[in-house]
Protein backbone atom coordinates (compact mmCIF):
# COMPACT_ATOMS: atom_id res chain seq x y z
CA UNK A 1 0.00 0.00 0.00
CA UNK A 2 1.58 3.39 -1.25
CA UNK A 3 2.52 6.04 1.73
CA UNK A 4 1.08 9.31 1.80
CA UNK A 5 4.45 11.21 3.45
CA UNK A 6 6.20 13.78 1.29
CA UNK A 7 9.08 12.15 -1.09
CA UNK A 8 11.39 14.67 -2.71
CA UNK A 9 13.63 12.63 -5.29
CA UNK A 10 17.29 13.86 -6.55
CA UNK A 11 17.95 12.27 -9.80
CA UNK A 12 19.67 9.22 -9.75
CA UNK A 13 17.29 7.13 -8.06
CA UNK A 14 14.60 7.98 -10.82
CA UNK A 15 16.95 7.77 -13.60
CA UNK A 16 18.76 4.53 -12.19
CA UNK A 17 14.51 3.51 -11.63
CA UNK A 18 13.92 4.26 -15.26
CA UNK A 19 16.75 2.61 -16.88
CA UNK A 20 16.19 -0.93 -15.70
CA UNK A 21 12.41 -0.03 -16.43
CA UNK A 22 11.49 -0.25 -12.54
CA UNK A 23 9.94 3.32 -12.37
CA UNK A 24 6.37 1.25 -10.89
CA UNK A 25 8.17 0.38 -7.27
CA UNK A 26 7.94 4.41 -7.05
CA UNK A 27 3.83 4.31 -7.29
CA UNK A 28 3.76 0.85 -5.47
CA UNK A 29 5.70 2.74 -2.50
CA UNK A 30 4.40 6.38 -2.18
CA UNK A 31 0.87 7.67 -3.10
CA UNK A 32 3.16 11.11 -4.83
CA UNK A 33 6.94 12.42 -5.07
CA UNK A 34 8.21 15.76 -5.22
CA UNK A 35 11.15 16.90 -7.18
CA UNK A 36 12.61 20.40 -7.96
CA UNK A 37 13.35 22.05 -10.86
CA UNK A 38 16.59 21.09 -10.99
CA UNK A 39 16.11 17.87 -11.18
CA UNK A 40 13.88 17.83 -14.12
CA UNK A 41 16.43 19.37 -15.91
CA UNK A 42 18.45 16.92 -15.13
CA UNK A 43 16.41 14.42 -15.83
CA UNK A 44 15.36 15.62 -19.27
CA UNK A 45 18.63 16.50 -20.26
CA UNK A 46 19.61 12.87 -21.47
CA UNK A 47 18.42 10.18 -23.34
CA UNK A 48 18.90 7.04 -21.73
CA UNK A 49 15.12 6.54 -20.14
CA UNK A 50 14.12 9.57 -21.63
CA UNK A 51 10.53 8.57 -22.76
CA UNK A 52 9.76 6.28 -19.08
CA UNK A 53 11.18 9.72 -17.61
CA UNK A 54 8.93 12.16 -19.51
CA UNK A 55 5.94 10.07 -18.82
CA UNK A 56 6.82 9.88 -15.33
CA UNK A 57 6.61 13.34 -14.83
CA UNK A 58 3.92 14.37 -16.77
CA UNK A 59 2.17 12.31 -14.78
CA UNK A 60 0.06 13.31 -11.89
CA UNK A 61 2.10 10.84 -9.45
CA UNK A 62 5.27 13.67 -9.76
CA UNK A 63 4.75 17.08 -8.46
CA UNK A 64 8.03 19.72 -9.89
CA UNK A 65 8.58 22.46 -7.90
CA UNK A 66 11.15 25.28 -7.48
CA UNK A 67 13.75 24.89 -4.25
CA UNK A 68 12.63 28.70 -2.31
CA UNK A 69 15.31 29.00 -0.33
CA UNK A 70 17.99 29.90 -3.34
CA UNK A 71 20.54 30.92 -0.73
CA UNK A 72 20.33 27.30 0.69
CA UNK A 73 20.67 26.04 -2.28
CA UNK A 74 24.12 28.10 -3.13
CA UNK A 75 25.19 27.13 0.16
CA UNK A 76 24.68 23.43 -0.72
CA UNK A 77 26.45 24.02 -3.85
CA UNK A 78 29.48 24.42 -2.26
CA UNK A 79 29.90 20.49 -1.89
CA UNK A 80 27.29 19.05 -4.30
CA UNK A 81 25.66 19.49 -7.77
CA UNK A 82 22.84 21.45 -8.83
CA UNK A 83 20.02 18.70 -8.24
CA UNK A 84 21.46 17.09 -5.16
CA UNK A 85 21.49 21.09 -3.76
CA UNK A 86 17.91 21.88 -5.07
CA UNK A 87 16.64 18.82 -3.56
CA UNK A 88 17.64 18.50 0.14
CA UNK A 89 16.64 22.70 0.01
CA UNK A 90 13.04 21.80 -1.23
CA UNK A 91 13.27 18.79 1.45
CA UNK A 92 13.97 20.83 4.37
CA UNK A 93 11.17 23.24 3.20
CA UNK A 94 8.91 20.86 2.40
CA UNK A 95 9.51 19.02 6.05
CA UNK A 96 10.10 15.78 4.13
CA UNK A 97 9.44 12.70 5.95
CA UNK A 98 12.08 10.87 2.82
CA UNK A 99 14.69 11.79 0.18
CA UNK A 100 15.76 9.62 -2.47
CA UNK A 101 19.10 10.38 -3.00
CA UNK A 102 21.96 8.25 -4.23
CA UNK A 103 25.21 10.05 -4.11
CA UNK A 104 27.70 9.24 -1.55
CA UNK A 105 28.34 13.38 -0.82
CA UNK A 106 24.66 14.28 -1.47
CA UNK A 107 23.86 11.78 1.09
CA UNK A 108 26.16 12.98 4.06
CA UNK A 109 24.56 16.34 3.95
CA UNK A 110 21.37 15.02 3.79
CA UNK A 111 22.07 13.47 6.75
CA UNK A 112 23.83 16.36 8.65
CA UNK A 113 20.83 18.06 8.22
CA UNK A 114 18.60 15.13 9.55
CA UNK A 115 16.82 13.90 6.65
CA UNK A 116 15.82 10.21 6.29
CA UNK A 117 17.56 9.30 3.29
CA UNK A 118 17.03 5.49 0.80
CA UNK A 119 18.61 5.36 -2.90
CA UNK A 120 17.61 3.27 -5.46
CA UNK A 121 19.15 -0.06 -3.93
CA UNK A 122 16.89 0.74 -0.53
CA UNK A 123 13.67 1.15 -2.61
CA UNK A 124 14.63 -1.71 -4.51
CA UNK A 125 14.82 -3.90 -1.36
CA UNK A 126 11.45 -2.28 -0.19
CA UNK A 127 9.75 -3.46 -3.17
CA UNK A 128 11.33 -7.21 -2.71
CA UNK A 129 10.26 -7.56 0.88
CA UNK A 130 6.69 -6.85 -0.54
CA UNK A 131 7.40 -9.31 -3.21
CA UNK A 132 7.22 -7.58 -6.21
CA UNK A 133 10.93 -7.41 -7.36
CA UNK A 134 13.09 -9.83 -7.70
CA UNK A 135 16.53 -8.02 -5.76
CA UNK A 136 18.90 -10.34 -7.38
CA UNK A 137 17.57 -9.59 -10.62
CA UNK A 138 17.02 -5.92 -10.20
CA UNK A 139 20.27 -5.36 -8.64
CA UNK A 140 21.56 -7.14 -11.57
CA UNK A 141 19.78 -5.06 -13.79
CA UNK A 142 21.28 -1.94 -11.78
CA UNK A 143 25.30 -3.15 -12.21
CA UNK A 144 24.41 -3.94 -16.26
CA UNK A 145 23.11 -0.24 -16.75
CA UNK A 146 26.55 1.05 -15.13
CA UNK A 147 24.77 1.72 -11.61
CA UNK A 148 27.89 0.68 -9.06
CA UNK A 149 26.89 -1.69 -6.53
CA UNK A 150 29.90 -2.56 -3.88
CA UNK A 151 30.30 -6.05 -3.54
CA UNK A 152 29.44 -6.33 -0.26
CA UNK A 153 26.16 -4.70 -0.26
CA UNK A 154 24.78 -6.75 -3.35
CA UNK A 155 25.10 -9.49 -1.09
CA UNK A 156 23.96 -8.48 1.82
CA UNK A 157 20.89 -7.21 -0.06
CA UNK A 158 19.96 -10.57 -1.16
CA UNK A 159 20.66 -11.96 2.53
CA UNK A 160 18.54 -9.47 3.92
CA UNK A 161 15.79 -9.99 1.61
CA UNK A 162 15.84 -13.88 2.59
CA UNK A 163 16.21 -13.17 5.65
CA UNK A 164 13.14 -11.51 5.75
CA UNK A 165 11.17 -14.21 3.59
CA UNK A 166 12.24 -16.61 5.50
CA UNK A 167 10.91 -14.82 9.02
CA UNK A 168 7.53 -14.46 7.32
CA UNK A 169 7.18 -18.02 6.34
CA UNK A 170 8.27 -18.70 10.18
CA UNK A 171 5.54 -16.35 11.56
CA UNK A 172 3.42 -18.46 9.29
CA UNK A 173 3.50 -21.43 9.97
CA UNK A 174 3.07 -19.79 13.73
CA UNK A 175 -0.51 -19.08 12.60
Amino acid sequence: MPSSEVIVSDTSPLLNLALVDRLGVLSEQFESIVVPDAVRTELLAGEDGADRLETLLESDFVSVQPAENGELVRELRSELDVGEAAAIALALERDADLVLIDERDGRTVARRHDLTITGVVGLLLRAARDGTVDIETALSELRDAGFWIDDALYRRAIESVAESASESESDTDKT
